[in-house]
């Protein structure tokens, strides 16, 4: 079905009939009997993942489940960093792919996810991180993604609330992407959204999982609190859920589920313009359009599926961060949350064919889930349609037993 365009004579048009014109921006029907293809999972990577089914490979017979609301996972608890300034030619590959594709996702969606190319900092606070980022603005440079070194007073001048000589934590230089940013995350959600609704595909929100059928090794459904719904193609895009949904099918993923949680300060007047991540101390920030401080850490040091927060972890994110931004010593914290992450051992995701023929799955994005939402739906929608993508092609979830790593815990020092 057509959708109105978005635009400033639309809201004008609009006004004149006290904006009672607008349609819903996405359609929320009852599932079908079958669909061609079945994605689980209606955050950023699901809805990026049949959006490009449709539109790069005409598939559109496509419903999107969800269990909670459309966006409600890690799409919408995130920090919403974007960068793709990563070691592993993979990684970079498909993220930079994926910083390609916001670029242009505003008018490609006709819907303003908001992207803000404001340039990204990754602070060298110490000589062994200094060695690790010159080497991956060389790596950078061979995968023509554009990246430099940048001295402690060219921080300072990007950055001029940031304190450059800490006793502990001293600025030695950054690594310096300025095609990074942010994005808006709801709005990626809604905008893919709505696009799918046009394209025909259903929305299913509030429409739990509880079974996967299979016959002969091949999958032919799913079970819901709304039904059995049958497919020909059945994607698992559920992050940190993924584990679950795969046993449901009876295999089993490498990854593992931890809860990853940030924190936004009270809204202040605009004073940092770009987004910095200070790997040594694991932590991170950028002011939001609204003024707060949106801070992150690391994830939790044991499993579990809590979308709470913890003092513990905001004690330790902040009092390292608060010795290179003296500043926000004095702020107040507004909220809180966390979301539930999956891990892989080498840090990297799964965009890959299982051991049931025609389930497929994505997931194992840890902390840089965010960033990588268009590249990852082009990969998986490529990978279903076809059955072989390039960007795919090495995350595939037998690489661990065959081997064949793509470490980015070790190579980049944090896997955000």
């Amino acid at each position: 079905m057509a959708m109105k365009r978005y635009s400033a004579f639309a809201v004008a048009r609009e006004a004149m009939s006290y904006h009672l014109g607008w349609e819903r921006a996405w359609r929320s029907p009852q599932p079908k009997k079958k669909y061609d293809v079945i994605i689980i999972g209606a955050g950023g990577h699901g809805l990026a993942s049949a959006y490009y089914l449709g539109k790069n490979h005409g598939i559109t017979n496509v419903a999107i489940i969800e269990k909670g609301w459309l966006g409600g996972g890690n799409t919408g608890r995130n920090t919403t960093i974007i960068r793709s300034n990563y070691l592993q030619d993979p990684s970079a590959a498909i993220y930079n792919k994926a910083l390609s594709l916001y670029e242009t996702m505003s008018q490609d969606l006709n819907y303003n996810v908001m992207f803000s190319p404001r340039g990204l900092l990754m602070l060298g606070q110490t000589e062994h991180e200094v060695r690790g980022y010159k080497r991956t603005v060389h790596a950078n440079n061979l995968q023509g993604v554009s990246t430099e070194w940048i001295s402690p007073e060219r921080v300072k001048k990007l950055v001029p609330i940031i304190n450059i000589d800490g006793p502990r934590y001293p600025v030695l230089g950054a690594l310096y992407q300025a095609r990074g940013g942010t994005a808006r995350h709801d709005a990626v959600a809604w905008g893919y959204a709505r696009a799918c609704s046009a394209m025909g595909m259903d929305v299913i929100q509030q429409c739990e999982v509880t079974g996967v059928r299979s016959e002969a090794g091949k999958v032919v459904g799913i079970d819901t609190t709304k039904g059995a719904i049958d497919c020909d193609k059945l994607g698992v895009v559920v992050a940190g859920h993924s584990s679950l949904l795969a046993e449901m099918a009876g295999f089993r993923l490498p990854i593992e589920s931890l809860a990853l949680q940030a924190l936004v300060s009270e809204p202040i007047k605009p004073c940092m313009d770009v987004v910095v991540m200070a790997n040594t101390v694991h932590g991170y920030m950028s002011q939001s359009d609204k003024g707060e401080m949106v801070i992150g850490g690391g994830t939790d040091g044991f499993n579990n599926y809590t979308q709470r927060g913890s003092f513990h972890h905001i004690e330790e994110t902040v009092r390292a961060l608060v010795e290179t931004f003296p500043m926000i010593s004095r702020l107040k914290m507004l909220r809180q949350w966390g979301g539930i992450v999956d891990m892989t051992g080498d840090r990297s995701p799964l965009i890959s064919k299982t051991p049931v023929e025609n389930i497929f799955v994505n997931c194992g994005w840890g902390t840089g889930g965010f960033k990588s939402i268009p590249g990852s739906g082009w990969a998986m929608a490529e990978l279903m349609a076809k059955g072989h993508s390039p960007l795919a092609e090495e995350f595939s979830m037998y690489r661990f037993r065959e081997g064949k790593f793509i470490d980015e815990s070790v190579a980049a020092g944090v896997a955000h």
